[in-house]
């Protein structure tokens, strides 16, 4: 499946356009400031992970468009990596922390993302997953254009999210305001 920015349309105006919803409450339901390191996964143009700079002992941006990850260039602090989230390119545990905002309803493979987040997540550490909330009326319309648009967008519920994170055996928590909801999971410790 072609990414979200295919043609490399989207990637010159992204970080104009498309804001961040709360970066605040992302960073408290992730967990920082943390020394350790931390995963944006679909992260495109890095305009998450720049809000969280500084934040963290090191922030990987993976995104499978090369012209939204050539936008990271510019934002200190920020590595990118081309990688689709379905087979992202780290070693087991590599991370402390991962967020995904606005990015896992354009999965084609989303249950395989989740294991690969998980996988790639360190023991006792914290994925947040953020999304519109399907469960509102106005997203309703979003998912509509979406799919008007030939986007491969497949909104879930956050609470079959989770459903799904605790399944590969994540202990989660579902969080929402306004049309926003987040889906936080622990990683079990190791034994």
């Amino acid at each position: 499946m072609p990414s979200l920015d295919h043609f490399g349309l989207l990637a010159p105006h992204y970080d104009r356009f498309i804001r961040p919803a709360d970066v605040a409450r992302l960073a408290g339901l992730v967990g920082l400031p943390t020394s350790g390191r931390l995963l944006d996964v679909g992260g495109g143009t890095g305009r998450v992970a720049q809000a969280l700079a500084g934040q963290a002992g090191c922030i990987i941006v993976a995104d499978e468009s090369w012209k939204m990850l050539s936008r990271t260039r510019d934002k200190p602090g920020l590595n990118p990596a081309a990688s689709h989230a379905e087979r992202l390119p780290f070693p087991n545990g590599a991370f402390d922390r991962v967020v995904m905002v606005d990015a896992f309803h354009h999965l084609a493979d989303q249950e395989q993302c989740l294991a690969e987040v998980l996988r790639v997540c360190a023991p006792a550490g914290r994925i947040v997953v953020e999304e519109p909330d399907i469960a509102r009326p106005g997203v309703w319309a979003i998912a509509a254009f979406e799919r008007l648009a030939l986007m491969r967008s497949r909104f879930r519920r956050g609470e079959t999210i989770a459903r799904l994170l605790e399944q590969l055996g994540a202990q989660t928590a579902v969080h929402r305001q306004d049309a926003t909801v987040w889906i936080v999971a622990l990683k079990a410790a190791s034994n």
